[in-house]
């Protein structure tokens, strides 16, 4: 995870500033969780190194079901629940779980040029960005809760350790689109 710290502060950076932009933490809130995220961070509790688990966990400042809600009112995009989804191949063989873990997000189909991505970040801008420069193409964008990536992103290690103990596949590379 260390790898991807830069990209972790950024994604809670400008979530954190976004929260506060759209009046759904105040400031003072806001200041409390980026101490705890510190903390967290100096832990080595990369998993639960997240602003938004912190504010609405910890803190009982932001409830999940706000922020869904206001994703839905104010982006327009949809809500999607994982859990049962069957990973496709071409996503576990390739998915770079470290920068899942620091976005909170997960790239999680393909159909024709439109990658489809669920994000419990959906509000940083850092993530987006992100995202958009990794997989290089449309992207239809979901929105979902910090459990349901936490549970997807644990199902496709668990999978991809199986299958690296199999001989099945090799290192796992960022999916990126092809030039």
């Amino acid at each position: 995870m260390s790898e991807h710290r830069s990209l972790l502060m950024r994604a809670n950076r400008t979530l954190g500033a976004a929260l506060v932009e759209t009046n759904l933490v105040k400031i003072d809130d806001l200041m409390a969780a980026n101490e705890r995220l510190l903390e967290l961070l100096q832990s080595d509790a990369e998993h639960q190194a997240t602003l938004l688990g912190v504010l609405m966990y910890e803190k009982k400042v932001l409830g999940e079901g706000d922020l869904l809600h206001h994703l839905l009112e104010t982006d327009g995009i949809g809500l999607i629940d994982l859990r049962n989804y069957d990973v496709p191949e071409e996503f576990r063989k390739n998915v770079d779980l470290g920068s899942c873990w620091a976005t909170w997000t997960v790239p999680f189909d393909k159909e024709e040029d439109f990658y489809f991505v669920a994000s419990a970040y959906y509000m940083s801008a850092a993530v987006r960005s992100h995202w958009e420069k990794q997989l290089g193409g449309n992207i239809l964008w979901y929105a979902t809760t910090l459990e349901v990536v936490s549970d997807f992103l644990e199902k496709i290690g668990a999978v991809t350790a199986k299958d690296a103990a199999s001989g099945k596949s090799g290192l796992p590379v960022p999916l990126a689109k092809s030039a």
